[in-house]
């Protein structure tokens, strides 16, 4: 058996918040998790693999009995958005169309794609797809999250490296990565390349430091959330 563990997964409830944050009675719960799971899909096949390509790294979903809010992590928020808000309009008129709900998405600027681990994925895969060197490309996309702040990176890729027959593993190892302190910020991206010669897996491991008081006032109204949840208790 494996000893790896997924570095969202592990920090859940300690210092990463859900991204999907919802009540539902029992009866309801399969479905509304079935419907979530649908709305990331559509949102990533409309927005990340066709134009306007607007790297979307993440989706966040919340409810309320009346309400369905749906907030994108983008690095391109003027593709998601539109002229004048059409794109976005659009959007949730099909949203709204898909669940039967009322719709309200708002979006969240990436400041700087080189430090979110599913955007250089992304990138390290549209590379690979274009028939890049493998080693170039990975080796670039590490210096230059490094360069943009990063304190550690790894990325890995598997598959028909360079079209050779058999498939193998490569990484790239830079600064440090403490995977199994939970305090530190380890940000972790998948993507696949479609090649000619068979599919090429990536994924990124971006570390970012510990947790401090400055996090994302999304994050800290989680986690205040989950305070007064154990403080009733």
């Amino acid at each position: 058996m494996g000893q790896k563990t997924h570095p969202f997964g592990l920090r859940l409830g300690i210092t990463e918040a859900h991204r999907s944050r919802w009540y539902a009675p029992k009866a309801l719960y399969g479905e509304l998790l079935v419907e979530d799971e649908k709305i990331r899909r559509w949102l990533d096949a409309r927005l990340n693999r066709k134009p306007p390509f607007a790297a979307v790294s993440d989706v966040h979903i919340e409810r309320t009995r009346e309400e369905l809010k749906v907030i994108i992590k983008t690095a391109r928020p003027g593709l998601v958005i539109g002229p004048k808000g059409a794109e976005v309009e659009r959007m949730t008129e099909e949203l709204q169309y898909m669940t039967g709900r009322k719709v309200a998405i708002s979006i969240i600027e990436i400041k700087n794609a080189d430090l979110d681990a599913k955007l250089v994925a992304e990138g390290v895969c549209e590379q690979l797809s274009k028939r890049a060197a493998f080693r170039r490309v990975v080796k670039m996309k590490s210096e230059a999250a490094m360069a943009a702040g990063a304190r550690g990176v790894k990325i890995q890729i598997a598959g028909r490296l360079g079209g050779a027959e058999m498939s193998r593993t490569m990484d790239v190892k830079l600064g440090a990565l403490p995977l199994s302190t939970l305090q530190a910020h380890v940000d972790y991206g998948v993507a696949e390349a479609k090649t000619t010669y068979g599919i090429i897996g990536c994924k990124v491991w971006i570390y970012k430091g510990m947790y401090t008081t400055e996090r994302t006032e999304e994050e800290s109204n989680a986690a205040g959330g989950r305070a007064r949840a154990r403080g009733r208790k």
